[in-house]
């Protein structure tokens, strides 16, 4: 299978069974820019139909696993209803693509998950993350709607309650106490991240195949139909909210901020993400 063609930004390797997918834009903290949403909505079905992969591993390269969307692209949209309703689009692909994947999907989380970022790991279905990593669902903190996927698999992974604390607030959430929400499933030192999440992956991909795609498959259709009831108001709510003066007003002060410490993009991970 060719996967070459999909996004500068984004690797796909094979080692064995395992194909390891890598957002690799470190030095935007793997946030997604137009190419990358593109692509890692269509490496879901090359994925499905490369008949030797019988896993993957998701994870983000260089310290961060990804700080979600493209700051930039935000201002695009308040402005551009067409790159907007793009944007939306894309998002409402991804989200339904990734889900219905039948191969087992292991997100390495070595570093901060924010916003899109942050419902890639969510819609995987093993999540190994660092010590020292993070969750952070900011949507609403920025002024938009959480419609990428953190109101359709939240509610799934831990209480409603909790869910809604962590989605409204856009608080960020320690490996630890993603551990104990249900959010992920080993919390490792940052070194033993890949290693770790590859050993389950192989794990996965030495069971019998159509055993474990059939199974993950009767799973998620508990997400798809949380998706079919959800995502369609969630996203279209979002489409609105990026028109709206609170969003502009938070991200103006976002840009005037990360200009100020001289772009230390490592700190502005928390307010970097969105599901567009």
């Amino acid at each position: 299978m060719d996967y070459s063609g999909l996004a500068p930004g984004l690797l796909v390797e094979a080692e064995g069974p395992l194909r390891i997918v890598t957002m690799n834009r470190p030095d935007e903290l793997n946030s997604f820019d137009d190419a990358l949403h593109v692509g890692m909505r269509r490496v879901w079905d090359l994925l499905v139909d490369d008949e030797d992969a019988r896993a993957v591993v998701l994870t983000g390269a260089g310290r961060v696993f990804s700080a979600g969307g493209h700051v930039p692209n935000f201002v695009r949209n308040h402005h551009d209803q067409a790159a907007r309703r793009r944007d939306i689009r894309e998002g409402e692909r991804l989200a339904r693509a990734m889900l219905a994947c039948e191969l087992p999907v292991v997100a390495a989380v070595n570093g901060p998950a924010v916003g899109l970022g942050c419902s890639l790991a969510t819609m995987s279905d093993f999540v190994v993350m660092a010590e020292g990593a993070f969750m952070s669902d900011p949507h609403v903190a920025i002024g938009l709607v959480a419609g990428d996927g953190g109101a359709v698999t939240w509610p799934w992974l831990t209480s409603m309650l909790t869910a809604k604390e962590f989605l409204l607030l856009g608080d960020r959430i320690p490996a630890a106490d993603a551990l104990r929400a249900g959010l992920c499933n080993r919390v490792v030192p940052a070194g033993e991240v890949l290693r770790t999440a590859k050993e389950f992956a192989l794990r996965f991909a030495a069971l019998p195949a159509q055993s474990v795609r059939d199974t993950k498959r009767a799973l998620n259709m508990h997400l798809l139909d949380s998706a079919n009831s959800v995502l369609n108001f969630a996203l279209a709510a979002e489409f609105e909210s990026f028109g709206t003066e609170d969003i502009k007003t938070r991200v103006a002060e976002f840009l005037a901020k990360d200009k100020g410490k001289g772009k230390d993009k490592a700190g502005a991970a928390k307010s970097d993400g969105s599901g567009s």
